[in-house]
């Protein structure tokens, strides 16, 4: 899957290759997971893949907007090999001849009734849409421009209600019937400035 030199995508690839992110020390009690951050150049410019998960009792993101991932298993020799595994389960997309741009800064859930998961995001560049093959774990798998994102009223805030602790109020983008918030939003919006 060789990359082909596009204006958005390659201004990507150069500040991502001097980027040195933050790594959270990995403790005791702390859960290993990475997600596949997967662009492309697009009709309108620079796209991000995002799966949406699918409603399953006991996933703790059951129903959210996010990129694919997953926490480590023992048989992952690092957390690109999680990101890679995962991306292979969850959509079927085979990233192991992508090109990789980078890696961006390790984060973990700010809400105290979460799993204490520390993610790791890579960061990977496509020539083209790959074709998707949706597991049980995933409902739907969508393409979303930077530009639309930067689109008047698609940032903003939701308020989120999550059970035994108070409602807060985060910021999120949200598409029609889509809102990525969270974690993925974390992700996201420093990508976005990063990037631009």
């Amino acid at each position: 899957m060789g990359v082909r030199v596009t204006a958005a995508l390659q201004a990507a690839r150069l500040k991502l290759r001097d980027y040195r992110p933050t790594e959270i020390p990995f403790e005791a009690g702390m859960i290993a997971a990475a997600v596949a951050v997967i662009l492309r150049d697009g009709d309108d410019g620079l796209e991000a893949l995002f799966i949406h998960r699918a409603v399953r009792v006991g996933d703790t993101w059951s129903g959210q907007i996010a990129f694919p991932g997953g926490r480590r298993e023992p048989r992952d020799a690092d957390l690109l090999a999680t990101a890679l595994r995962e991306t292979h389960e969850e959509i079927g997309v085979d990233l192991t001849s992508a090109e990789r741009l980078g890696v961006l800064d390790d984060l973990y859930p700010r809400t105290p009734v979460l799993p204490p998961v520390v993610v790791r995001p890579f960061v990977f560049a496509l020539t083209s849409r790959p074709s998707i093959a949706l597991s049980t774990e995933v409902q739907d798998a969508f393409w979303v421009s930077f530009r639309s994102l930067a689109a008047p009223g698609v940032q903003g805030e939701i308020t989120v209600d999550h059970p035994g602790i108070p409602r807060r109020v985060l910021p999120a983008y949200t598409l029609g019937k889509r809102t990525i918030w969270g974690m993925s939003e974390r992700i996201l919006t420093p990508l976005i400035s990063l990037v631009s």
